[in-house]
């Protein structure tokens, strides 16, 4: 992650009051990540639907791993 990035990733992990170790990002998980918010906003026109699905994939993960979640995307897509 880049210096930006890592001191984001710091600060929330502080204000969820959780180790920034569990908001760690591979870099395998920022392309899927990306990827995801690529296909958001072209199949969608929106670009503002990028963060929201990044958002709501985030949300989803205590129930499936990202790459199960970003199958299921991209079959919808």
């Amino acid at each position: 992650m880049n210096t930006w990035l890592t001191d984001a990733r710091d600060t929330v992990a502080a204000a969820a009051g959780v180790p920034a170790s569990e908001l760690e990002l591979s870099d395998e998980d920022a392309a899927t990540l990306l990827d995801l918010a690529r296909i958001a906003a072209h199949d969608s026109g929106e670009r503002t639907n990028a963060p929201l699905l990044c958002y709501l994939v985030g949300r989803a993960q205590g129930g499936a791993s990202l790459d199960d979640l970003a199958d299921a995307v991209r079959r919808s897509s």
